[in-house]
């Protein structure tokens, strides 16, 4: 199974504020303890909220509003994706993070065999082609 890992945003990832060589060893060592058990599939941390957008979306209507975005703790300051063999294993591995003060949120990603017979052979063959070219543009 897949998981997300999203790591919540603070005052100071908001502020732009670049985390110290030691966090930054504590992390590149986890991260490569996860690569090494094949956990880590992908990873990164994310820029400030001002530095994005949202777009709203309704009927046709679309809406941009730039960041910066009032609600820290809806906002995240970067990701994984993990494959593993549970979720409990995923629980696993996130207590191991080094982190401190603030909030990580994990969720399952939706796998093809999750929406049934609703993902038809054509969808699933659409699905899966456009997987692999992502994969290549992923190098």
């Amino acid at each position: 199974m897949r998981v997300m890992v999203l790591v919540k945003a603070d005052k100071d990832t908001e502020a732009g504020v670049m985390p110290s060589e030691e966090i930054l060893a504590q992390m590149g060592a986890y991260n490569e303890e996860l690569v090494k058990a094949g956990v880590m599939l992908a990873g990164d941390g994310l820029h400030p909220s001002s530095k994005g957008l949202r777009m709203r979306f309704s009927g046709s209507q679309r809406t941009i509003i730039d960041g910066p975005f009032a609600e820290t703790k809806e906002l995240l300051a970067g990701f994984w994706i993990w494959q593993v063999r549970s979720f409990d294993e995923a629980v696993e591995w996130l207590k191991r993070a080094p982190f401190d003060g603030t909030e990580i949120e994990m969720r399952p990603i939706f796998e093809m065999e999750d929406f049934g017979e609703a993902l038809t052979p054509e969808l699933r063959e659409q699905e899966e082609r456009v997987r692999a070219e992502a994969a290549k543009l992923s190098g």
